[in-house]
């Protein structure tokens, strides 16, 4: 039964898939909480501009 244990803990394959899913998971927060802060932001820009304009 020990062999069986170190025979799925030594295994690694798994792992690279599971790091890339949190690292695309966090790369996206970061994506979309800055388009959000962003794009709210640049709307009240583009506005007062477009006003200005007028």
């Amino acid at each position: 039964m020990q062999r069986f244990y170190d025979l799925i803990w030594s295994r690694e394959e798994g792992q690279d898939i599971a790091e890339y899913a949190v690292m695309l998971a966090v790369i996206l927060v970061i994506v979309v909480g800055t388009v959000r802060l962003i794009g709210s932001n640049a709307n009240t820009v583009f506005s007062s501009v477009a006003s200005a304009i007028q």
